[in-house]
């Protein structure tokens, strides 16, 4: 059941009173909105009538909530079967609409895992996003650095390989990765698929928690070796010890008592919040990341850990156990819905003695200390936002700066990047890449690539949010160039009727030395910062970490074009074919070059398959 407000004048306690005459005691959603439509907040409810009555008191509220019942001019209702039901449905409105007075959790990334395919050599590579592809993983690891940093001791305990199954079928001789000991190179039979898969139980083992069986039978088979004088093999089973050993000191405290457990904790100071996450899997430490919620002045611990809950585990799969700083209200609600979504029983619990409690103590002074950082570089970022808008003549300090920046080599690869920075620093979520499309473009045409990537952007964003009401419009927008590059970009903003955005080009100035940008802005002369002022190093750091994205993203263009095999675009060609063609001619190169009587005398190619191949690479221009 949906209902709106007829459209009455009426806000407040006085709005709110006229929905109890058409509720029941139905579980349910509602949401209440202020005079323009905008969402102000998503709430819960076990019954409908009696939460939207304790909003129609006149009295008895919290600043923050008295603040959004004034601004309230109408409401909407979605009934559910179920208070669960009504639970998930709250968090993802929460997501999806982003109320002005709800907790929100604003840094959502997924969290990479370590995968093995399913093959007869499987790979072993890092993973992030669903679960679609079949084989096992683990995690989830705090950032992609720890994934790395354990991918790579595991490459060199196991010797497993990371390239792709197409690159591991065309192979016909082992790549470095085996003469430096990384990988047993099973692509070209230097293992038999027996011993492969006995490094891969290992592996699994290891990722398991059971990495002491493992490290006692590469001892034993070590002292072994020596007794039979294979030094060889003596030393690169102990470079295979220490390289396990290094995993496990990386991960830190490993707890012998918590198996399996996401253990968060929260702490607030002065309307902020930090909560922070230790991520246990199989008895190891797999890292902890830090959120920083957006809250208000007067919320409650249990107020904001519940929200945190049903955002974080939204698109995640939570663990068996969940180890709390603080409970939260509505701990049997949110404990059938996380078991409803992983499929087997989910504990929350807030330990208060032994290991435990221990780990909850080591979080929650991470919390706290994380975030007496975020307010000391916050308040720091908030004396250079002041001073950028005293700068620059802005009628106020920005809230989003959007930066933008093409890398290209002679026009080739061309990317254009955007970054956005605010009050909170770089807003790395934010941050877009645009793959230069423009045809007609002269090759390196600077101009006109930054005019199809603000084309593109200002196209998207009266798309996306026409009434500026999102929070996805820049405040100023700082573009690495002169004159020209401002020119080309006015000239965008006024196609598109956008006119009250400032923007400034930021030039490198004389002889391209830092520390002399001069700064262009339309219709005005340029100028320059005093050498040491600290606006012009938050400018040039700005610019610096643009540049560092868009170059950043050109170089994975780039290489991404230069390990494309052009015979991977011929229809019939397979992974068989591939590298028979390879094998005889050494390169696609090679292939390319071919006559027609050669293709046909490469086995496995039929002669109607070396026609194609023929034509693909000489009738195609």
């Amino acid at each position: 059941m949906t209902s709106e407000s007829d459209g009455a004048e009426v806000t407040g306690h006085a709005c709110i009173q006229g929905y109890l005459k058409t509720l029941d005691a139905s579980p349910g959603v509602y949401r209440m909105l202020d005079s323009q439509a905008r969402v102000l907040y998503v709430g819960k409810a076990r019954n409908l009538r009696a939460r939207v009555s304790n909003y129609a008191r006149p009295a008895g509220h919290s600043g923050r909530i008295a603040r959004m019942i004034s601004e309230t001019a109408s409401m909407m209702f979605l009934t559910t079967r179920t208070e669960t039901e009504a639970l998930l449905l709250e968090q993802n409105l929460i997501k999806q609409l982003k109320p002005r007075y709800n907790v929100l959790l604003r840094d959502d990334k997924s969290f990479p895992n370590i995968h093995v395919t399913d093959h007869a050599y499987p790979m072993i590579h890092k993973h992030r996003g669903a679960k679609k592809d079949k084989g096992a993983y683990y995690g989830p690891f705090a950032s992609a650095g720890a994934v790395n940093r354990t991918l790579n001791q595991l490459q060199k305990v196991f010797l497993l390989r990371n390239c792709t199954d197409a690159m591991f079928d065309s192979r016909t001789r082992p790549c470095l990765l085996y003469q430096i000991k990384r990988c047993s190179a099973p692509c070209v039979g230097k293992i038999s698929e027996a011993d492969y898969a006995a490094s891969v139980r290992d592996a699994e083992r290891f990722l398991s928690g059971k990495s002491t069986n493992i490290q006692e039978t590469l001892a034993k088979q070590m002292a072994q070796a020596s007794e039979e004088m294979e030094f060889e093999r003596a030393a690169a089973l102990r470079d295979r010890i220490r390289a396990l050993t290094q995993v496990q000191t990386a991960q830190g405290i490993n707890p012998r008592g918590v198996t399996e457990a996401d253990v968060i904790a929260l702490h607030l100071e002065k309307g902020q919040a930090c909560v922070q996450v230790f991520f246990i899997r199989a008895n190891q430490n797999w890292g902890n990341r830090d959120f920083y919620p957006r809250v208000g002045a007067d919320v409650e611990e249990a107020e904001v850990l519940e929200a945190f809950l049903g955002q974080f585990y939204d698109t995640k799969e939570p663990p068996r156990l969940i180890l709390l700083s603080h409970p939260i209200e509505n701990e049997d609600l949110m404990t059938e819905a996380l078991s409803d979504k992983l499929g087997r029983k989910v504990e929350i619990a807030v330990p208060l003695r032994g290991e435990k409690s221990e780990l909850v103590d080591g979080a929650l002074r991470n919390a706290r200390e994380s975030l007496a950082r975020r307010m000391a570089e916050t308040a720091t970022q908030a004396k250079l936002l002041r001073g950028l808008a005293e700068a620059f003549d802005l009628d106020a300090p920005p809230e989003r700066i959007e930066v933008y920046d093409n890398s290209h080599i002679q026009g080739t690869n061309a990317v254009g990047a955007m970054i956005v920075a605010g009050p909170e620093g770089f807003l790395k979520s934010q941050y877009r890449k645009f793959n230069i499309k423009g045809d007609d473009l002269t090759p390196g045409d600077d101009f006109g690539m930054m005019k199809e990537v603000l084309t593109r952007r200002f196209k998207r964003l009266l798309k996306d949010d026409p009434d500026r009401d999102k929070g996805l419009w820049p405040d100023l927008l700082l573009i690495d160039g002169g004159a020209g590059q401002v020119s080309a970009v006015r000239q965008i903003m006024q196609e598109y009727g956008v006119e009250d955005v400032p923007m400034v080009g930021v030039a490198k100035g004389v002889d391209r030395d830092a520390g002399k940008e001069e700064f262009h802005r339309p219709g005005k002369r340029p100028f320059a910062l005093r050498h040491n002022d600290p606006v012009l190093y938050f400018v040039q750091r700005l610019r610096d970490e643009a540049h560092r994205f868009a170059i950043g993203t050109h170089r994975a263009k780039r290489a991404k074009s230069q390990m494309a095999n052009p015979l991977d675009e011929i229809s019939g060609v397979g992974a068989s074919r591939k590298r028979a063609l390879l094998a005889h001619f050494g390169s696609a190169k090679a292939v390319s070059r071919a006559n027609l009587a050669d293709l046909k005398a490469v086995e496995g190619v039929s002669e109607a398959l070396a026609e194609r191949i023929y034509g693909f690479f000489h009738e195609s221009g």
